[in-house]
């Protein structure tokens, strides 16, 4: 498309916060600009004030409002970022693409901006918030968040769904033209090559990640009652935050000390570090809250080390995990512990064809190349 091409990029996330959401779009950031658009992302302060540079790509920050754990997490919060969006969108030069990040009221606001400025907007679809909220918000609220959700990408001139099984759905809302772009990994951090020893002696699985009321991830801590009882030396590591956060906390204080250990969110290479060094890598979702089709990335960062995997949970993930890269199960405390003793006492997978399939099937550089083709598509369309 060349320079003139002015891309924005429209989300409440973004590195150097840790999530599946930071890193894609970082990647897809990276890969306009390489394409030589003339990138913006609009985005928050991160909790910790860092500003890390994204070569090339003019990363403005606003601030906003955390909850408790410091995600922007509720609607007060979205909120907080997306009426000051909607003002950002107003004043800043029009681009020719915008690409929105969920929350829908983001896809909503950047919807309305792209009415009055005249531009197309790009809506990412890592799930269905509407399906999501029906498991546990009010009947009005999640018809409201339904109407929301059908107009953004009703409207949308293109919309990247994480999964098929993702892209079935936003289609079946009304989303016209949607491409499957499944999330990824980065493989120059998440590699076993070169990378810092474990930081942890002995045997441990690893945690790594937030560890939300979706995730469900305290079946863990509750499996390594019957865990520690056939072996001991063997400890369970959460590294993140999260609304679970607490629950966890009062499991491990019926279990020995130092049996459930907890720790702050770290760098992705140091999250890298953790990984080398595991059994094996714990994933979670928990069943019919509307993220049974999630495909969190977790999966990706511990297969990309040569670390397998013990999910607990339905959806696509089983299918990736059962060729060969580690235990699916369940999500339950007598399954998952099951699964967990597997991993102690049997064979371990091959690490070298788990980190062959992330770099053919869940690379970071792919997927965020994957996305700039379908972003820059919309402009092209909309300027021949």
């Amino acid at each position: 498309m060349g320079s003139s091409t002015r891309a924005f990029v429209a989300s409440r996330i973004f590195v150097p916060e840790p999530a599946a959401a930071s890193f894609r779009l970082e990647a897809l950031a990276l890969a306009l600009q390489d394409d030589g658009a003339d990138v913006t992302v609009l985005t928050t302060r991160a909790p910790d004030g860092a500003t890390p540079d994204v070569p090339g790509v003019d990363v403005r920050r606003w601030p906003v409002l955390r909850d408790p754990t410091g995600y922007v997490r509720g609607y007060v919060q979205y909120l907080s970022f997306d009426v000051p969006l909607f003002l950002r969108l107003l004043l800043a030069r029009r681009p020719d693409v915008v690409v929105a990040e969920p929350p829908p009221t983001t896809g909503a606001v950047v919807a309305l901006a792209g009415i009055v400025r005249r531009f197309p907007y790009v809506y990412y679809a890592a799930d269905i918030w509407s399906d999501a909220a029906g498991a546990s918000a009010p009947r009005p609220v999640v018809a409201a968040l339904r109407a929301v959700e059908r107009l953004v990408l009703r409207r949308a001139a293109a919309v990247l769904a994480v999964s098929p099984e993702v892209g079935e759905r936003v289609q079946e809302l009304g989303a016209r033209r949607v491409s499957v772009v499944p999330n990824g990994i980065d493989t120059r951090v998440f590699a076993a090559e070169g990378a810092a020893p474990a930081p942890a002696a002995g045997r441990y699985f690893l945690y790594a990640g937030t560890a939300s009321e979706w995730q469900g991830a305290e079946v863990f801590a509750s499996a390594m009652r019957r865990v520690y009882a056939r072996h001991p030396d063997v400890r369970l590591v959460y590294l993140g935050q999260g609304s679970s956060w607490e629950r966890i906390r009062e499991i491990a204080r019926t279990l020995p000390d130092g049996v459930v250990r907890m720790h702050d969110r770290v760098s992705p290479a140091e999250a890298a570090a953790w990984l080398l060094g595991a059994v094996a890598s714990l994933v979670s979702i928990r069943p019919g809250l509307g993220y049974d089709l999630a495909r969190p990335t977790k999966v990706f960062a511990a297969l990309a080390v040569g670390c397998p995997v013990v999910y607990a949970g339905p959806g696509p993930l089983r299918d990736v995990v059962d060729q060969g890269f580690g235990w699916t199960t369940k999500h339950d405390e007598e399954a998952v512990a099951e699964a967990m003793l597997r991993a102690l006492d049997g064979p371990r997978p091959d690490p070298a064809s788990a980190r062959r399939w992330v770099e053919e099937h869940a690379s970071l550089r792919a997927t965020g190349e994957r996305a700039a083709d379908s972003v820059l598509g919309v402009a092209r369309r909309l300027t021949l």
